[in-house]
């Protein structure tokens, strides 16, 4: 039972065991509000930090954070694990690290606009497939220059970029439309007012820092804290595709481990499907059959299997079903797929037992040591380890305070990238285009005083002509009149 994970007894009494090297098999939890699926993810993750397996999560409803508090004994606790464990030794803390994206319930959790990349940002800024082709030539500018583009500052003046050239990269990717530009920018405007400039920067997440054990070797549990970011569902959602993405690209192959590398849990798993495009799918299906040889098991917690598609359904090996509520024929019809989806066992009828279950109930199906499914159990979820009560706030500031991780990601920093570098470039051109003007207006200015000081000189010309005409004519005039009164005094002599 030590190399296992226990999560229950059935039936029986008999203990309920889960096989760790059989972790990256992937699994599911499903169920209807209110019937257990929170308190079995927390039996879970408690089981996988006690092997030293670290854990990511998300907390939509804030209610994981209590990982870091030990339980208490009461007499129920007691009734469910009797027979199972000494509960003297029971109840404890497990590490965990708080993580948040907007930097209020845990540590900043940042990434660059570049690893996020423009298929991801396409999905998130919901764009057409003409506007996500002007994204694509933005990100083949930004690297063939050697632009960075850290967060959203750096995208938006290379999309500005892009449109005031757009006549000049015409001729390498075609028509870049002014209307698509103003859209494209729109669209970040919106972005930027959900709050997700905080989102993209620096320092970014470095995974490594999400493979850790504490001093006693226990698995650390990252939590992030998604209360907030579960308001903007398609965030939340590219969010979490990244982080599998990048966790995939970063991890080494090792195939088939004794025990995982780690477990990343989706939770509120519909909402990563809800309007994502058939490639978004296809590649979230490739990334969790392919990311088992990286050492890493995913789980998805949801109301029913039916959220998530066949393709990566077939791909989840272990199956925890707590209670659905079957009110209308639509929901009968979904808990006849669902109940279907177990290997049969001769003494259960799911169909029959699921919308009876009680809460911390559940049907269990897990894949064994010999690869194949076990026959569905029906299995009374233990009590988990630590306290079912919520983090307080005292605490939670405390361990964020006392996070080794605390002076590493809260303080955001903004390095030269393509916003500055464009900046840059945009106050040089002006100033040289500052510095032509002041060229013409003094080359203006210097044309302007030689026309008036030719001006000057024909005018100073012309005055000392008209003078000296007008005492050329006085002379002419005195000449004319001496020369007549000697010709004609002379004829009136004779």
């Amino acid at each position: 039972m030590n190399n296992s994970i226990l999560l229950g007894k059935d039936s029986t009494g008999k203990p309920v065991l889960l096989e760790p090297s059989k972790l990256n098999r992937h699994g599911l939890i499903t169920g209807a509000t209110g019937t257990g699926k929170t308190v079995t993810l927390k039996v879970l993750t408690e089981g996988l930090s006690e092997l030293g397996i670290p854990v990511v999560l998300a907390d939509v409803k804030g209610d994981l954070a209590s990982l870091a508090v030990p339980g208490v004994p009461s007499e129920g606790v007691a009734k469910r694990l009797d027979g199972l464990v000494d509960m003297d030794n029971y109840f404890q803390r497990f590490p965990i690290r708080l993580w948040d994206v907007f930097g209020e319930d845990g540590h900043p959790l940042r990434v660059t606009v570049s690893d996020m990349g423009p298929l991801l940002l396409s999905r998130l800024l919901d764009l057409n497939d003409a506007q996500e082709g002007v994204l694509t030539i933005a990100f083949r500018v930004a690297n063939e220059n050697g632009w960075l583009i850290l967060d959203l500052k750096d995208l938006s003046s290379i999309i500005t970029y892009v449109g005031d050239h757009a006549s000049e990269l015409a001729r390498d990717y075609g028509n870049i439309a002014s209307s698509t530009i103003a859209a494209l920018k729109r669209k970040l405007l919106t972005l930027e007012d959900s709050g997700a400039t905080q989102f993209f920067g620096e320092p970014a997440l470095d995974l490594e820092d999400l493979f850790k054990r504490d001093e006693q070797g226990l698995g650390m549990v990252n939590i992030l804290a998604s209360k907030q970011l579960i308001t903007q569902p398609t965030t939340y959602a590219m969010f979490l595709y990244w982080l599998l993405s990048a966790m995939f690209d970063y991890l080494p192959e090792v195939g088939d481990l004794p025990v995982p590398k780690a477990v990343f849990v989706f939770d509120e798993a519909h909402i990563l499907f809800d309007k994502s495009t058939h490639l978004i799918q296809e590649k979230l299906e490739q990334l969790i059959r392919m990311i088992r040889s990286k050492g890493v098991g995913v789980f998805f917690v949801t109301q029913t299997a039916l959220d998530i598609p066949d393709s990566i359904t077939g791909q989840l090996g272990h199956k925890i079903q707590h209670a659905l509520r079957t009110y209308t024929p639509k929901e009968q019809k979904t808990l006849k797929a669902v109940a279907e989806g177990f290997r049969p066992n001769p003494l259960i009828n799911p169909f029959e037992v699921i919308p009876q279950l009680k809460t911390g109930e559940a049907l269990i199906s897990l894949i064994q040591a010999d690869g194949s499914p076990s026959p569905v159990e029906q299995v009374l979820i233990i009590p988990p380890r630590s306290t079912f009560n919520t983090l307080d706030d005292e605490k939670r500031k405390n361990i964020i305070d006392n996070s080794p991780y605390l002076y590493k990601y809260n303080q955001s920093i903004d390095r030269e990238s393509a916003y500055e570098i464009l900046q840059a470039r945009f106050f040089q051109q002006q100033q040289e285009l500052e510095n032509q003007r002041i060229l013409e207006q003094a080359a203006i200015e210097e044309e302007k005083k030689r026309i008036a000081e030719e001006k000057a000189k024909a005018k100073s010309k012309s005055s000392v002509n008209k003078m000296t005409d007008a005492f050329m004519g006085t002379i002419v005039r005195s000449i004319g009149r001496e020369v007549s009164k000697n010709i004609f005094g002379g004829l009136r002599r004779r």
